[in-house]
């Protein structure tokens, strides 16, 4: 087993939903066995995943977990002498039997649909990053997937198509070798804005000049009260915002290659 497949499989393991059911489970064990506190740890489980549940807790995480990014336009793209837009992948849909091929997922449809926009505003080449992943269960390739579908469904064809990355540190390095061979080192890179802080830091290791063009923000979504209630979605944005925590603390202080 390869160092990114344990990790994608101990971070199943720890983030929610797993983690704290797992702990649920360990004080429902604990309390069956006779030993005290375990009814306090699994109650403090089961709160700590209603907690999570909510869009209150997962709007907060991301307001103190990761620094804060902001949208931008023509203007900054121009200001910044951006040369190209560049779209990081999200995953892709194996299978898709209503299209016969596969197809990109909800999160690297909406950044390539960003991506487009911006290329069409400020008239520059579109660029994907996006290969196989480590969780995924077959050789889907995300970049072939992005590819059909910015000709298909946008009418707009991507110069670039990175499609061998394990990660964002391997789209990086990968995808900066592709422009540099055309003479391309300031570009704007779209990803969803919890994403954004790292995959900076990734490609300007690799040398490019990087105008952070963020999608996908966190915002209230519902009244108040109901924002206090557990959702698939909130749990969804607070399981993402806790990897990409870690992910973005080890980014930052691990050595440089």
């Amino acid at each position: 087993m390869e160092a990114g497949d344990v990790r994608a499989v101990m971070g199943a393991l720890l983030l929610p939903p797993a983690g704290p059911l797992l702990l649920a489970l360990l004080g429902l064990v604990l309390v069956r066995a006779g030993r005290r506190g375990g009814f306090a740890i699994g109650l403090f489980a089961l709160v700590l995943l209603w907690l999570l549940s909510t869009h209150v807790v997962s709007l907060g995480l991301a307001r103190q977990l990761l620094p804060p990014v902001e949208p931008v336009g023509l203007a900054q793209l121009r200001q910044a002498r951006v040369q190209a837009v560049v779209v990081l992948g999200g995953g892709v849909v194996p299978e898709a039997p209503e299209y016969g091929v596969p197809q990109p997922s909800s999160y690297s449809l909406e950044r390539l649909r960003y991506g487009v926009r911006l290329a069409r505003l400020s008239g520059l080449p579109l660029g994907f990053s996006g290969g196989v992943g480590w969780a995924g269960r077959s050789t889907a390739n995300e970049a072939e997937a992005a590819r059909l579908s910015a000709r298909q469904d946008f009418g707009t064809d991507l110069r670039w198509a990175e499609s061998a990355s394990r990660d964002t540190r391997d789209s990086a390095e990968r995808m900066a070798a592709l422009l540099k061979r055309d003479g391309i080192q300031r570009i704007a890179l779209v990803t969803d804005s919890w994403h954004l802080p790292r995959a900076a830091l990734e490609f300007r290791r690799h040398g490019l000049v990087v105008l952070p063009a963020p999608m996908g923000f966190l915002r209230p979504r519902d009244r108040p009260l109901l924002e206090w209630l557990p959702s698939a979605h909130a749990l969804l944005a607070s399981r993402q915002l806790l990897r990409e925590w870690a992910a973005w603390q080890w980014a930052r202080f691990r050595p440089v290659d």
